[in-house]
């Protein structure tokens, strides 16, 4: 869904999802770190507020968005979270060096999800400059880490209801 005109923090009227009892693991890209520190803020704000423990959300740092695969990948294996969520930046440059990092992200969480069977979220902006990344980093649309973490908690949310 584009997300221009759109509120990624707006939830709408509908109850939030309970965080509380669920374990959650974050990787976060330093690249680009002043909007992915921003995406970071938004989720843990989300989570916290919707009843998670500090204390059941870990955060890992890696050095770029094509590593949030295999930081991801070791939470999941620490076998301590419940949902992992992604965070990452990445902005158009005049190379094809967008397409390949994005495709690459895209495909290795998609695997994660299908390889654990628990949520792997993609909270990776993928622009075409910084201002984009700003406004979408607790900017005028909001912040994509917030819609990361929601995203997570709806998902767990999702199989509590399939077990019962």
């Amino acid at each position: 869904m584009a997300t221009a005109g759109k509120n990624l923090s707006d939830f709408g009227n509908e109850p939030l999802p309970d965080a509380k009892g669920f374990r959650f693991g974050i990787v976060v890209a330093e690249w680009n770190r002043e909007v992915t520190g921003k995406l970071l803020e938004g989720a843990v704000n989300t989570l916290l507020q919707c009843g998670a423990s500090e204390k059941d959300i870990q955060i890992i740092r890696v050095p770029g968005t094509f590593e949030l695969p295999l930081g991801a990948t070791w939470l999941a294996e620490e076998g301590k979270s419940d949902a992992v969520i992604c965070l990452g930046c990445v902005i158009q440059g005049e190379t094809p060096h967008f397409t390949y990092i994005c495709q690459g992200v895209t495909q290795g969480i998609t695997e994660l999800n299908l390889r654990y069977k628990i949520p792997f979220v993609f909270g990776v902006l993928t622009t075409l400059n910084l201002q984009q990344a700003i406004d979408r980093a607790g900017g005028k649309y909001g912040n994509k880490g917030d819609e990361a973490a929601l995203t997570a908690l709806k998902m767990l949310e999702v199989r509590k209801n399939l077990k019962h």
